[in-house]
């Protein structure tokens, strides 16, 4: 079974991938008429034309490359999803991560201790914070 990427990740968007193509385009076009400037003998003209059309065409790998690299950067792992379960005589607690059909003051199997139904209280998502390091 193929793996699949979710949506949007390691992908350029369409509209910086369209500007990107059309200054390409155009970079061509620019490098096109230098040369035929060159030919006809305005060497001037030329010049400026093979100047702006390298730099564009330049410019435009340039962006491609790093909204690749960007995008590529940009993913993030989801932060996991946790139930924690409650018995309602013996006040056991247990936490688990979340499945499918899970939802608060949602009865559970019996409790270890007591026999009685176990409950879920609470459904959050785990925020992991970065440890700070101080530099002395």
């Amino acid at each position: 079974m193929r793996a699949t990427k979710p949506p949007g990740v390691n992908k350029i968007p369409q509209f910086l991938f369209s500007i990107v193509l059309i200054v390409m385009a155009l970079a061509i076009v620019a490098m096109g008429l230098a040369l035929n400037a060159f030919l006809v003998g305005e060497q001037t003209i030329a010049i400026y034309l093979a100047i702006i059309g390298v730099i564009a065409l330049a410019l435009s790998v340039y962006v491609m490359m790093q909204s690749r690299s960007k995008a590529a950067v940009a993913k993030a792992e989801a932060p996991k999803t946790m139930t924690t379960i409650e018995c309602r005589k013996c006040s056991i607690k247990n936490l688990r991560e979340f499945q499918r059909g899970d939802y608060v003051y949602k009865d559970l199997e019996k409790c270890e201790k007591c026999d009685d139904k176990m409950l879920i209280t609470a459904i959050y998502k785990e925020i992991k914070t970065k440890e700070k390091t101080y530099n002395i």
